[in-house]
């Protein structure tokens, strides 16, 4: 169980630090085009790999720039947090994109609408928001 925790706390000094690469770091201009931030890392159990889960605020497209960016500056990141961490071996990087805030976001507007058309049709009193039984 001391290597499960190792890997977490391996995983948690990496996100910091690749936080910390993308507000001062990386000066590529696709990735400071839109908000990027790091919502998750995954270190394999033998810290050989690394996968670094990012959101960016944006179009698709402006997502596919900033993740293109992430990419071609993930050697530059493992070099950093090989001088940083001071390991002895640094993980290879390997970034994706995490779509989970913007499915929870497109989520939430679905049940906004929901509630907007049980107002209009009087189903529920306006103002209560409140699900009945059935959680309709």
């Amino acid at each position: 169980m001391a290597q499960g925790r190792r890997v977490e706390r391996v995983a948690a000094l990496i996100r910091r630090e690749v936080s910390e690469l993308l507000v001062n770091g990386i000066k590529d201009d696709r990735v400071s085009l839109g908000m990027v931030s790091v919502t998750n890392v995954e270190v394999a159990g033998d810290l050989q790999h690394c996968k670094i889960y990012v959101s960016v605020f944006g179009s698709a497209d402006l997502q596919q720039q900033a993740l293109a960016g992430l990419r071609s500056a993930a050697s530059y990141v493992k070099g950093e947090l090989g001088r940083r961490l001071n390991m002895r071996r640094t993980p290879e990087v390997i970034f994706h994109l995490d779509r989970g805030i913007e499915k929870g976001t497109s989520v939430l507007g679905l049940l906004n609408q929901l509630e907007e058309r049980r107002q209009e049709r009087g189903e529920i009193p306006e103002g209560t928001g409140q699900l009945d039984d059935d959680g309709l």
